[in-house]
């Protein structure tokens, strides 16, 4: 008889998106540094919005949805990420407003057991003419539906 490995937990919202990390994405210390997991989590979005179909290709007013600014960055360190290797980004909305939204992360393990990182990001839509708020678009929201987090 064989011990069966243990199973990730399933999650409850949002998805995982992989990520690499890369020996040169260490400091000094042998750690993931701590300006590469924003990164990595802009990465994971960026993604993940592609493959709904959302992209920025340098063009403000082509960008619709994507043409949005970082109102606020919050990120929580829980424990240190000491090699390279596969890793995952598990991505959530919290929050979808008319003009903003706010989303949450956790930097962990590939199978999403362990978290090395969390927090939220607070996005804002702008007009590519004008710079300010502007609405999201039906399709966007529909597809921001998808990733909101239940209610506690």
């Amino acid at each position: 008889m064989t011990a069966e490995a243990p199973t990730a937990p399933a999650l409850a919202h949002g998805r995982l998106v992989p990520v690499t990390v890369h020996f040169d994405d260490l400091d000094a210390l042998g750690m993931l540094h701590n300006a590469r997991y924003p990164v990595m989590v802009e990465c994971a979005w960026t993604q993940h919005w592609r493959e709904q179909g959302y992209g920025f290709d340098g063009d403000w007013a082509a960008a619709g949805d994507f043409c949005n600014v970082v109102k606020e960055l919050r990120i929580s360190y829980e424990a240190p990420v000491t090699r390279p290797g596969t890793y995952a980004v598990h991505l959530w909305l919290e929050r979808l407003g008319t003009t903003g939204l706010t989303y949450g992360f956790r930097f962990c393990s590939a199978d999403g057991s362990r978290t090395y990182a969390q927090g939220t990001r607070v996005l804002v839509r702008l007009d590519a003419d004008t710079l300010r708020p502007t609405a999201w678009s039906d399709g966007f929201r529909a597809s921001g539906r998808e990733l909101l987090r239940p209610a506690d």
